[in-house]
């Protein structure tokens, strides 16, 4: 299992970014992909969830509204669009993932990828 994240940028606060994560290794459709995320000095929050065929997805609170999780099964890649940030979602992005079929929000995943800073700072 390969997971590689990309998109991540300094921003500034009200902004917009994308994030991707691109899977290899595993029959990408099947099994649910999670985002999760590190802030300077803090612990992992899980931050959203996404099932196989992109129909059902979850939030934590700290980002409902803001942000969009998605997949493109064809491209065996999931993105997290993130709109209105806040200084407070400055952290190290991880994509993540259990190969299950129900959505984890607790950030123990048995495989992630290397991460991707977003800084929302003027």
């Amino acid at each position: 299992v390969q997971l590689v994240e990309s998109g991540g940028a300094l921003v500034q606060p009200g902004g917009s970014l994308r994030l991707s994560c691109a899977a290899s290794g595993f029959f990408f459709r099947d099994y649910y992909m999670s985002w999760v995320r590190q802030a300077p000095g803090k612990g992992l929050e899980w931050v959203s969830c996404v099932a196989g065929d992109g129909r059902n997805t979850k939030y934590a609170d700290s980002v409902k509204g803001r942000f969009t999780i998605s997949r493109d099964n064809a491209e065996n890649t999931v993105y997290l669009q993130m709109n209105s940030l806040k200084s407070e979602d400055t952290a190290l992005y991880y994509c993540a993932t259990d190969l299950s079929w129900g959505c984890r929000n607790k950030p123990d995943f048995r495989y992630w990828g290397q991460g991707t800073q977003v800084t929302v700072s003027s």
